[in-house]
């Protein structure tokens, strides 16, 4: 109970935009006593919010840590379920498993494992991701969509757009997405995105939808070997991205998405994806387990697939590979 405590008078402090807010308002609102209050702000300020005591007027928020907290997470949530339920852990080899688990468990859609460190972290292909502690944003969802098994891929693009929405709305920057699953700004790679499915013969028990993102990386955070394809929120923007703000975005978005997925099909979100594309239009190499070949993107279906042209005309769709955009 006490952690609610903390969590309601962090979202008072958070509504009151910079206005004094009294320790009896507090008090008489939440039904605890002032010292209980005062217990919550010192709590507060021994996490690294920094709240201001202004004589005969109250506290005021001055500046919230750049931690994921999941009391800070949660007090920006505008979500009816995604996000209620959060697993945090300050290390992990990685989130998929942890959420894995919990879906297997039968934890509830919306629900979230979060973490500061991946020491283990994958991508697609079981592709390394380096997931710098107390930089990034490194994540999975449950999601118990009520679609059947050939419906699960298209949740990657739904995803990608969930996640250039929150981003633009809440750093100001426009990524593009590049076919299937990742995020690009000016051309460098900043968001990865995996999902897998729990399933019968014909119908999707639970998706598990991993994402990680580059916020609030220096360079020097990359291995050499990343430097030239990765980039991160703040090297874009040279400002500190808040991440539980934008953690409560991305659950508001996906949760938004998925459901109008599962209600209308892919027809609106199609739309959504094609505008952030950087795949469609260019020439692409496409890389699959059994062949490499060039060409111009030139749609996705509405099941997700990719269309490309090659040069003598001949037009493939392709399910599942690894493109690189040809400059």
């Amino acid at each position: 109970m006490s952690a609610d405590f903390k969590l309601e008078v962090l979202k008072r402090l958070q509504g009151a935009a910079g206005e004094p807010l009294s320790g009896q308002q507090l008090a008489d609102t939440l039904a605890i006593s002032r010292t209980a209050i005062w217990k919550h702000m010192n709590q507060l300020k021994e996490e690294g919010y920094v709240i201001e005591t202004i004589r005969k007027k109250g506290y005021v928020l001055k500046k919230m840590p750049d931690i994921i907290d999941v009391a800070k997470i949660k007090a920006s949530l505008q979500t009816t379920s995604f996000g209620h339920n959060i697993h945090y852990e300050e290390q992990l080899a990685s989130t998929q498993p942890v959420a894995h688990q919990l879906a297997q468990e039968g934890a509830a859609e919306g629900t979230v494992v979060i973490c500061e460190q991946q020491t283990a972290g994958k991508g697609r292909m079981l592709r390394p991701w380096v997931s710098e502690k107390g930089k990034g944003i490194w994540m999975s969802v449950i999601l118990r969509p009520d679609v059947p098994t050939y419906k699960a891929p298209q949740f990657t693009l739904v995803a990608a757009v969930a996640v250039a929405k929150a981003i633009e709305d809440v750093v100001d920057v426009r990524p593009e997405i590049k076919w299937p699953n990742d995020l690009l700004i000016n051309g460098y790679k900043c968001t990865g995105i995996l999902t897998e499915m729990q399933a019968e013969p014909d119908r999707v028990n639970a998706l598990i939808m991993g994402i990680g993102i580059n916020v609030n990386h220096t360079m020097d955070d990359f291995p050499e070997e990343l430097q030239t394809i990765a980039t991160s929120l703040q090297m874009i923007t040279q400002k500190e991205i808040d991440r539980a703000t934008l953690i409560a975005r991305i659950l508001l978005y996906l949760e938004q998405y998925s459901a109008t997925y599962v209600a209308e099909g892919f027809t609106h979100i199609k739309r959504e994806w094609e505008n952030y594309s950087c795949t469609l239009g260019n020439r692409i190499r496409v890389t699959t387990l059994r062949e490499q070949f060039v060409g111009e993107a030139i749609e996705i279906s509405e099941e997700g697939i990719l269309s490309v042209r090659l040069d003598d005309g001949e037009v493939k769709r392709v399910y599942s590979a690894d493109i690189t955009l040809e400059s």
